[in-house]
Parts: structure tokens; sequence; C-alpha cells
């Protein structure tokens, strides 16, 4: 099956202090089909939102591709890139900053309709309100008289109002009070089910992710270091990283206990990424070669207990650890 979205070795710096350079994204791949959610994760800094920005050319990569539909978006010229854009939406962190405080809400879910000169604006703004739980006099009113997740609703409606085919939601509950939180993730998974929504769904927090997410990458450092079934990942991890995220959420009813894994020492400075893996400083096993040979993200045995003794599943993995499908020990 052809993927809605084939990303391919995308790669963004920034120019730093000093002559520096800060490399927020190192050769990334991914694809994601229609109708699929990817959960992003991650630590602060390790790239999340540079990926979701890149993708749309919010941010213009250094290099690699983002195939989407079998367009190339990043070699599009500016008049293919605008008409594409009305399939590509995204929802902030911040609902307030990403709402103008001089405009009513009707002219905000709007104002995508007009620039694509769609007909009915005024119906359809109507519909969006409905769409995501706010009352139809909403339109009337200005951005600072809703709460954070009334706005919050408002920059979905707007992001939805011209039916995009992929959906970028960064940190998109991040800023909200937590007894709102999950009123807003509810509000996502039902959207995505009733439209069929392709996502990426950004944010730090696993427990968020598992929610909506058919399948999930956790990024380090500007690079992907696992990705597999959101099932798999939580039940069965198989990057250091990864189990050292999983340790730290809370676990379900009736779920085993996890080991807590307190990570040593801070994420490293993405303008001077060491040598080898980069996580190789904070990894509690870490082997020799991990210092100077950086695991590559290919198909790798992660084994998993069975009724037979130990079986092996495949699992997209950056790590030395794991041995590679076919192959000699990795």
């Amino acid at each position: 099956m052809t993927p809605l979205l084939d990303v391919r070795g995308l790669t963004k710096h920034f120019p730093g202090a000093g002559g520096r350079t800060l490399r927020a994204l190192e050769d990334v791949s991914f694809t994601l089909q229609k109708g699929e959610v990817l959960g992003i994760v991650g630590e602060s800094g390790c790239g999340k939102t540079t990926l979701g920005r890149a993708v749309l050319r919010l941010v213009e990569p250094t290099a690699g591709s983002v195939l989407f539909e079998g367009d190339d978006l990043v070699a599009l010229p500016a008049g293919a890139m605008k008409k594409r854009r009305r399939d590509l939406q995204i929802v902030f962190q911040d609902p307030f900053g990403s709402l103008n405080p001089r405009h009513k809400v009707r002219t905000l879910i709007g104002e995508p309709l007009t620039v694509h000169c769609e007909p009915g604006v005024r119906e359809r703004v109507a519909e969006m309100l409905a769409l995501v739980g706010l009352p139809p006099d909403s339109g009337d009113r200005y951005p600072h008289e809703f709460s954070g997740g009334q706005r919050q609703r408002i920059a979905i409606a707007r992001a939805l109002s011209l039916s995009p085919k992929l959906l970028v939601a960064d940190e998109p509950v991040s800023a909200l009070d937590v007894s709102i939180q999950s009123q807003i993730i509810n509000l996502i998974a039902d959207l995505r089910k009733r439209l069929s929504l392709s996502m990426l769904f950004i944010s730090h927090d696993l427990s968020v992710i598992r929610h909506v997410s058919d399948r999930i990458a956790v990024m380090y450092l500007g690079r992907i270091v696992e990705i597999g079934s959101a099932a798999d990942v939580f039940e069965r991890p198989a990057h250091p990283y990864t189990k050292a995220l999983l340790s730290a959420v809370p676990v379900r009813p009736g779920e085993a206990r996890r080991e807590r894994i307190v990570l040593e020492g801070d994420l490293p400075d993405p303008s001077a990424p060491p040598p080898g893996c980069a996580f190789h400083g904070r990894c509690r096993h870490a082997l020799p070669r991990c210092a100077g040979d950086r695991p590559a993200l290919i198909l790798r045995a992660v084994e998993r207990p069975s009724e037979h003794g130990v079986a092996h599943e495949a699992r997209d993995v950056a790590c030395h650890l794991h041995a590679t499908l076919g192959g000699a020990s990795a």
C-alpha cells in the first residue's frame, strides 16, 4: 500500500552562536498510512516540533524529502505548495497565541476557507463549531472570552475547516489545565474516528500518545531511535531510552509495575552531538562499540516471552543490543 506520507532522510540544521550548527533533525525517515495516527514522543529538545514543522514546510528542511501523495513537498514551488496547504494543517501548542485576538471566532475559523476561495463560509463555520462542541453564538465572540480548552477547540475547528488530509497536532494539550486535557484528548480521538484523520501527534506525554496513536516513534537528539505499533512499544519497549521513558508512566490497573529507570546526565548539546550512539553516555547497557559506531534505525529482532520460551518480533530500533533480522548481531 502506498503511504499517504513518506518522509526520507529529513534533516534540519539551524545556525547557532559562534558559528556552530544546531542539528535539530538528522536523517529522519518514516511513513504514515491514510487514516493512521503516528505519535511522536521524546524529551524537550529532541526535535519533535521541528519535525512536524519541517514536514509541513513551515521551516525549510536542510536535506531530505517529504513525499505526500507522491509529491515531494520540499521540492514544490511556492504556488504549488500554497495549493497543497489546504491538505496540510496544524494545531499548535498554545491555543491563545495561535488565535488573532483582534478577530472574532467566525473570522478565525473561516479564514482558511476564504484564503482558498471556498463557498458557504458561514455555513461551514457553524458546522465546525458544532463539530468541536461549541455553541452557535461562539462565532460572534473573541478568543479572550473563552477558556483555554475552548480556545483549543476553536483552533481544532479552524484546522479541520478545509477537511485536510494530514493534521499535525503539536503538543495540543500541554498548555492546558490537567482537568481540561482529557476532554481535548477525547475530542481529538473522537474526531480522528469520525473523520478518518491521518495525523502526526506530537507530545512529551506517553500516556497521551498511547490514547490516540496507532504507532509510536520515539525521538532522541534529532533522530528516531524506535518505531513500532503502540501496543508493542508499550508492552515490549526495545530501546533503552524508550524503556526509561515508559518507566516513568503511571501503570494502568492490572498492569505490572515497571522498574523505575532514572536517566543520569542531560540531553547532549545538539550543536555538538557525541559520536556513535547519542544515548550511550546515559545508557546503563552501553557496549564498547556504542561510543563510536552509530546504530542505524533498521528492522531488528526483539525478544518477547511466549508459551514456548522466547520468541522474536520485528521492530525498527536504532540499538546495538538487538540482532539485525536476517543478519548477524548488530
